[in-house]
């Protein structure tokens, strides 16, 4: 699958997700997006929402966050018109990012922001895991034809499947999976990374992580289960602050990532019992049998004169049985490896 110009099959997708650390400064943002190319991301993730298209000014228990997280007492509409992205700052960004070279696309949160989106272009779209149960949303962004990565942090196994069957309703099978833990920052033992594959297996789609935990621990083990995508939070400076910083990474925290997630992907390889030549080298070092006392011609082999060990220029261990019993063909010095010249 092809998201823009990257194949996602060949190399892992590392997305950073600038969300709402920008402080709302746009010369903030496109730094952010510069650094995120510097780090080593293939893409720079944005939001697509007003406080108004996403909620309702309302100041009721209703819409007064009050669940555990890190922005309890605050209002719905209080929170999201602090972390919006600007809309009229999206074709700027965008333009920015294609002039840098890293993929720049949003997660939109209505059908109006699909709209803004879809007359700038861009290469697909991520469905938040608060928005993966609006299954109206979902068809709506799926009808572009472009590639859906759907975060499945709330939903249930029933509700991933109605989000599937809702992109594929409308002609559209370019569907990624991500694992989710909607937590702010989710423990590492709450990630469950075997669900991954299980996602996989159960809906015939590829998959990855929105991981947020602290730390690069999660995405790197995720590599080794499949992932092809791995999307993190990611802000220039933590000294900006705002409702994501706590959880995000750094360009030197990204960095990391970046690398580790690479050197992860690297190490598996593929399937492969071919002996490399430095293989076959290392193999003097493996056991052998050696004759390990001075032996005389007509001697018989013991395990007395005969042991299996280090180095492997001799046969190997398994012979054993066929040389015990037999006689030296000749005088036999002790350190000879066994070879079936000298075994009579």
């Amino acid at each position: 699958m092809l998201i823009d110009n990257f194949d996602i099959s060949k190399k892992v997708f590392i997305i950073a997700e600038m969300s709402a650390n920008h402080g709302h400064d746009i010369t903030i943002a496109k730094d952010t997006i510069k650094a995120a190319k510097e780090a080593g991301a293939d893409a720079i993730k944005l939001q697509t929402y007003t406080a108004d298209t996403i909620t309702l000014d309302c100041d009721n228990d209703y819409f007064r966050l009050n669940q555990g997280t890190i922005w309890d007492g605050r209002t719905l509409y209080d929170l999201y018109k602090e972390a919006y992205t600007p809309w009229e700052w999206h074709k700027e960004l965008l333009d920015y990012a294609k002039e840098i070279g890293i993929i720049c696309f949003s997660s939109p949160f209505d059908n109006t922001a699909v709209d803004l989106l879809e007359s700038l272009n861009v290469p697909a779209y991520k469905v938040a895991s608060f928005e993966m149960t609006d299954i109206p949303l979902i068809e709506y962004i799926a009808s572009k034809g472009k590639p859906v990565i759907i975060s499945t942090g709330i939903a249930t196994l029933a509700e991933i499947d109605e989000a599937v069957r809702a992109c594929k309703s409308v002609g559209n099978d370019q569907v990624i999976l991500l694992k989710c833990t909607s937590a702010y920052p989710a423990k590492i033992e709450d990630a469950n990374l075997l669900t991954m594959q299980n996602l996989k297996d159960t809906f015939n789609v590829e998959v990855g992580l929105s991981d947020h935990t602290l730390g690069v621990t999660v995405p790197i083990v995720s590599v080794a289960l499949g992932a092809k995508v791995i999307e993190k939070h990611f802000i220039l400076d933590k000294s900006i602050g705002g409702p994501d910083a706590s959880f995000s990474l750094d360009k030197q925290e990204f960095k990391l990532l970046v690398d580790s997630v690479r050197d992860a992907e690297n190490s598996l390889g593929t399937v492969n019992y071919e002996l490399t030549e430095k293989k076959l080298k290392s193999r003097e070092f493996s056991r052998s049998l050696f004759v390990v006392k001075d032996m005389k011609e007509g001697e018989v082999f013991t395990t007395e004169n005969v042991r299996s060990i280090r180095p492997g220029y001799g046969l190997k261990p398994k012979h054993i049985g066929a040389v015990l019993g037999k006689k030296a063909r000749m005088d036999i010095a002790k350190g000879t490896p066994v070879g079936w010249d000298i075994v009579g």
